[in-house]
């Protein structure tokens, strides 16, 4: 998904283009009580971006959400839509005149409506009412199954009709709050890549929570890592995943494995050997983050490691193995069946790896 921007020059007359901001999230914090559920939050969303709030339960992010849309008032902060504020110490917005639409995690689909006038529901220029319903029929693909009622629907045409009511009305921003949820395994896949495409071809920009990290990598353009409260990165999926910026999110996005380690100079000494690390890390006691993709494995009877276990997922096979040194790491390989528990074999990182300094050395 491209983000729209608004061009500009620069002093050689070289025209570019800008992203325009169309959510500011800036000092955001809300308490319940003694609980303080969003600490000193500060996003930025631009146009056409798909942004996802990703972390465990309870870590602030469908407050984020409540915040952004007006369901909830926050006890600090500021949040501007379109560069107008809507919530801050003087001014407080109603979520209806926020032009926010909201898809929730159980649709909230009027059951006694047929397709088309849900969709139209919230089209509040009835002369136009018909050609917008129209056409967002026809981006959802429910063109045919305009008369139906929802329970009529499978989950997928649901969610579709979900993201059409929310779109019907031009909105600024889309909110989606675990919009997979209720989809079981089989359906998840399929549906998010519609959800995009839909969004994509709407050119909407739109923030998404969820706590699924596969979902979040797949469909964001920009994901923000949240924990207790704050958010730790907000990044582009591959640089999240290459370039975690701290422990939690190397460990929680994507599987990892943490080993002590010296750094020394470009390399690493770790119970494995000597490793390469990412330039510019830390120096002195150092974990070491470890994707089980860049484990490699061979058996050998006099190597320093033993096959624990074996997860077969059908399109590969995570290998678990404890070193001599008592620690565990995973490696994931082919699907074929190349090792068995109980064998010895030898471990080898195949690329550099990112390093954060120990939280000893670090309290030092």
């Amino acid at each position: 998904m491209q983000a729209r921007g608004h061009s500009t020059s620069d002093q050689n007359g070289i025209v570019g283009s800008v992203a325009r901001s169309v959510v500011s999230v800036r000092g955001l914090c809300k308490t319940y009580g003694e609980e303080t559920a969003v600490d000193r939050v500060d996003l930025e969303v631009t146009a056409g971006e798909l942004v996802a709030l990703l972390g465990p339960s309870g870590c602030g992010k469908t407050t984020t959400l409540r915040l952004i849309a007006g369901f909830d008032r926050p006890d600090g902060g500021e949040i501007l839509l379109d560069g107008n504020p809507v919530a801050s110490a003087s001014v407080f917005v109603a979520p209806e005149r926020r032009r926010v639409g909201v898809v929730f995690q159980d649709y909230a689909l009027f059951p006694h409506l047929s397709v088309a006038e849900n969709i139209g529901f919230g089209v509040r220029d009835k002369a136009a009412r018909a050609e917008r319903v129209g056409a967002m029929l026809d981006l959802v693909g429910l063109a045919s199954k305009a008369r139906r009622k929802p329970h009529e629907l499978s989950g997928g045409e649901q969610q579709r009709v979900a993201i059409a009511r929310v779109l019907a009305p031009d909105p600024a921003i889309v909110l989606l709050d675990e919009p997979f949820s209720n989809l079981d395994a089989a359906l998840r896949g399929r549906v998010r890549e519609e959800v995009r495409d839909i969004l994509s071809a709407a050119g909407a920009t739109s923030i998404f929570v969820t706590h699924d990290q596969e979902e979040a990598l797949s469909v964001a353009d920009r994901v923000a890592v949240m924990n207790s409260g704050r958010i730790l990165q907000c990044d582009d999926p591959s640089t999240l995943y290459e370039h975690p910026a701290d422990r939690f999110v190397a460990t929680f996005v994507g599987d990892a494995d943490l080993l002590p380690g010296t750094s020394v100079g470009a390399m690493v000494d770790t119970p494995l050997g000597l490793v390469a690390a990412v330039s510019g890390g830390p120096t002195g006691s150092v974990d070491v983050v470890l994707r089980p993709e860049h484990i490699r494995l061979r058996l050998d009877g006099s190597g320093g490691a033993t096959v624990m276990r074996i997860v077969f997922l059908g399109h590969d096979q995570v290998v678990e193995v404890r070193l001599d040194s008592g620690e565990r790491v995973r490696a994931r390989l082919r699907p074929e069946a190349m090792f068995h528990a109980g064998e010895r074999v030898s471990v080898n990182v195949n690329q550099p790896v990112v390093t954060f300094a120990s939280p000893v050395s670090a309290t030092i």
